[in-house]
């Protein structure tokens, strides 16, 4: 009972800090909601649609002209310019009014018809990778269209049925099955990845931040008295009104995504509440971690803010780890989100078992479990270190 006593005296201080200081309101409340509305109203279409495209059609012939509206037809895609040479339809690119565009030189239509196998070329700005590869895959399949139509009309004359004619232009039929996510939703994956790092970003800071204040201000010997000397009753009554904070926070930004946003999820709502859990605690315990590393305001709140950056590159949801070198892909599993993602992947979005993701889950409490590792350094540093800035 003494041990819950102390607890709930520290706790009852920190309250007090929390409400004092106002960086804690910005930095725990204001910012991750700000960043939780930008990111999901940002992508609330799903997929980018109709991006500006340019044509250079020096053919102007009645078969151009069907392969032009077929491109404005798609989703993506958006024919806003025609130019009269490559270019002006490049420099087009260079200064942002368009994203790619089409080009079909003169005599096309003829090459067609006679089989003299034209040239049609494409080019697309790959700056931003999610928009050259999406009008890519339309710019490439206008192309495949505009031969097959040739094709087909030509077959048509000789007099072959339809389905022989499909047969000679597509032998192979695919059947797409999309599983999880068969709207191709880029909300639906990039959001519960990129707040999450947001958010595990200012948790990270803020872990570090309120012991370095401490020792900034004198007053980890007034910290530890409350706690009776005991270091461990110390960190648990500091961190617990904090981590209520950012449970509460993470489970209405779960029941946002899940429950008012209809994101897909094959798992069960256990997986998620777990997932938050493991998210807040292993967060914590890297920051305070972080502290105990380098008991040093200034450079433990360094060493969170690079690993929290290093974290979106390397969770594995904009570039596969799989595909990263040997030396990369071990580095990978040193973070939180890489870990987080993982769970999310294998239990949420897919809804396999949680014992499918039992080594992540180890991880992720591995690093909940860090901070036992400095608890004495960091009672060292309350009662003897000195703040320099």
């Amino acid at each position: 009972m003494k041990y819950i006593f102390d607890i709930w005296q520290v706790a009852k201080r920190e309250c007090k800090i929390l409400l004092v200081n106002r960086i804690y309101l910005i930095c725990m409340v204001v910012f991750p909601l700000l960043a939780m509305i930008f990111f999901t109203s940002l992508m609330d279409e799903g997929l980018p649609e109709d991006m500006p495209v340019g044509v250079v059609d020096l053919d102007n012939t009645s078969t151009s002209r069907g392969l032009i509206r077929r491109l404005d037809a798609f989703q993506s895609s958006k024919v806003v310019a025609h130019y009269p040479s490559v270019a002006e339809a490049r420099r087009a690119i260079q200064e942002n009014q368009i994203y790619a565009f089409l080009y079909i030189p003169k005599g096309t239509a003829d090459a067609l018809l006679s089989a003299r196998r034209p040239k049609i070329s494409y080019y697309y700005n790959m700056g931003s990778v999610m928009s050259g590869s999406l009008l890519m895959k339309d710019l490439k399949t206008i192309s495949n269209l505009g031969s097959a139509a040739v094709g087909q009309a030509k077959m048509r004359a000789q007099g072959y049925t339809q389905g022989q004619i499909m047969a000679f232009l597509q032998p192979i039929r695919i059947d797409l099955h999309q599983i999880a996510n068969p709207w191709t939703n880029y909300n639906a994956y990039l959001s519960t990845v990129l707040v999450t790092g947001i958010m595990m970003l200012f948790m990270f800071l803020i872990s570090a931040y309120s012991i370095g204040m401490e020792l900034k201000f004198g007053r980890g010997k007034e910290w530890l008295k409350e706690a009776d000397g005991n270091m461990v009753v110390a960190i648990l009554g500091k961190y617990l009104p904090q981590a209520v904070i950012w449970l509460t926070l993470i489970f209405v930004y779960e029941f946002y995504l899940f429950g008012y946003l209809k994101f897909p999820y094959l798992g069960d709502v256990w997986d998620i509440i777990l997932l938050g859990l493991l998210e807040v605690f292993a967060s914590i315990g890297f920051g305070i971690f972080a502290f105990g590393l380098m008991p040093s305001l200034r450079m433990s709140m360094s060493i969170c803010s690079l690993w929290a950056v290093l974290s979106f590159s390397l969770a594995g949801s904009a570039f596969p780890v799989m595909g990263m070198d040997g030396p990369i892909q071990s580095l990978s599993w040193l973070f939180p989100l890489r870990h987080y993602y993982m769970v999310y992947q294998i239990t949420v979005f897919n809804g396999f078992p949680v014992i499918n993701a039992w080594l992540h889950i180890a991880a992720m409490l591995a690093f909940m479990l860090l901070p036992w590792l400095v608890l004495s350094k960091i009672k060292n540093a309350m009662l003897t270190y000195v703040y320099i800035p």
